[in-house]
């Protein structure tokens, strides 16, 4: 998608000013990475990205103490490998689980870039929600504008810079231990993340390293590296390419509108070319630096700040607003806006089927997960009538209550298990119990030297799961009769 230029005499939808496809917007020409100053945005647009931002980043620092039935709402504890979403938790033997719940997020993320472009980054994503609504706001309140800023950059260094610059970066870096320590706490939890504040640093060397580089990683990128996150690293804005359609809503420029372009005086009324007067303020409020004029590009975010800045000339001008703005190609081109095609119902039925298996395998599994294992080394024994095999049970409880558990076979009937040491079983919460139990089997009732046994597990009455252990027994030989004949 592109902009517009008069070409033999026609509106060509791809642009003549093909020149930006040759650089980045922050890199020159012997490569040096250019600096932006973007300018404050200000508007309809930016006021809606302030209250979803408000909202959103409450419910990010909330997190960690929220609780659903006494449990986090959400951790993400990849060094014990505990996970709890919505106060369900989920272990490695779920790991199925926690593949359809990604799997099912990144399709609808990708469902929602097929209909709506990079909705995504500009309103949700948290790269974009702490650079622009926190760390730039922060620069904007002690350096001013972006004018501003790059005269303050270039000026010599002097009291009012320096003071400038140290109380800019000291909010930043408090902001980033904000940001590292409620990172932390969705990941080992707000009550280890209390511990490694009020403690001692040699008593959780690791806890207080991790901080320390949560907190330089979150600095780093918000003062230095900056847009070059969205630019050159997030892969999500290279997907563009392939799940965007003319059919998308993004932020577009309406070229049939607005081309060609022409500097006009304020109170100018006659308009002779098109409504674009070439001011390039949508440019200059552009955090990642480009030209939306020139089409949907991978910098884009979709933060809307070019809509506002336009919409504020075009009221200016006496034109109508909306040069710049939600619209996708062939609803500038063609005045036809449909968000509904073949790859949006592909991407809606898989994403349904996912959400289905998902809600029936998290509706269906069970609170304790038994493994069965033969003890490694053995075969079987005889006891009187009976065949004898040695398992080992191991069992997970996936709850935050201890459970006690019985272990009964139900096939064959005259099979029968103990526990080697007699004793109840139970499992304590969140953990893992393993025990040693005995199969018997009368040696009559083996038809074959392999039988399954079906063996169910029970809390009480409830019946939690069943599983299949493999029972070893003699090996049968059928002798053949030999006639007369044969003799």
């Amino acid at each position: 998608m592109g902009t517009t230029a008069q070409r033999d005499g026609k509106q060509d939808a791809w642009s003549i000013y093909d020149d930006f496809r040759e650089s980045l917007a922050t890199v020159d020409a012997n490569g040096k990475r250019i600096w932006l100053y973007p300018r404050k945005p200000s508007g309809k647009f930016h006021k809606w990205r302030v209250a979803v931002t408000l909202f959103l980043l409450a419910m990010l620092f909330a997190g960690p103490f929220m609780r659903i039935n006494g449990q986090p709402a959400l951790l993400l504890n990849v060094f014990e490998r505990k996970f709890i979403i919505l106060g369900q938790i989920f272990w490695p033997q779920d790991f199925f689980l926690l593949a359809i719940v990604l799997i099912t997020f990144f399709l609808f993320i990708i469902l929602f870039t097929v209909a709506f472009g990079r909705v995504w980054c500009g309103w949700m994503c948290p790269q974009t929600l702490f650079m622009e609504m926190l760390f730039r706001k922060i620069e904007y309140w002690i350096e001013g504008d972006g004018p501003a800023q790059k005269r303050l950059d270039s000026a010599p260094w002097d009291w009012t810079k320096i003071w400038k610059k140290t109380v800019k970066h000291i909010l930043f870096i408090a902001l980033s231990v904000l940001i590292a320590h409620t990172v932390m706490a969705y990941l080992i939890g707000t009550d280890e993340t209390y511990k490694i504040i009020t403690q001692s640093p040699a008593e959780h060397p690791a806890g207080f390293i991790g901080l320390l580089l949560f907190t330089g990683t979150f600095y780093g990128v918000y003062a230095k590296f900056r847009e070059q996150a969205c630019i050159a690293v997030c892969p999500y804005g290279r997907l563009q390419s392939v799940l965007l359609t003319k059919q998308s809503i993004v932020v577009a420029y309406d070229w049939l509108r607005g081309e060609p372009r022409t500097h006009i005086k304020k109170a100018a009324t006659a308009q002779t070319a098109g409504d674009c007067i070439d001011c390039h303020l949508c440019v200059q409020v552009c955090p990642t630096g480009i030209d939306i004029r020139n089409g949907t590009q991978l910098e884009c975010v979709n933060c809307t700040a070019c809509i506002d800045a336009c919409d504020h000339v075009m009221e200016k001008i006496n034109r109508p607003k909306g040069l710049i703005r939600y619209a996708s190609h062939q609803g500038i081109e063609k005045k036809e806006t449909k968000i509904v095609n073949a790859r949006f119902i592909g991407y809606s039925v898989v994403l349904i089927a996912l959400l289905a298996i998902l809600t029936i395998a998290v509706a269906t599994r069970s609170n304790v997960e038994t493994n069965v294992f033969k003890v490694p080394g053995t075969l079987f024994t005889r006891d009187g009538s009976d065949i004898v095999n040695l398992y080992n049970l191991e069992f997970v409880n996936k709850t935050f209550d201890p459970i006690e558990v019985d272990v009964r076979v139900e096939s064959p009937a005259s099979a029968r298990i103990e526990r080697a040491d007699g004793k109840q079983l139970t499992i304590p919460a969140e953990g893992l119990t393993k025990g040693v139990y005995f199969i018997r089997i009368p040696e009559s009732d083996l038809p074959e030297s392999r039988t399954a046994v079906k063996i169910g597990i029970y809390s009480g009455d409830k019946k939690l799961e069943t599983i299949t252990a493999r029972f070893i027994g003699p090996v049968k030989t059928k002798m053949k009769k030999i006639s007369n004949d044969e003799y």
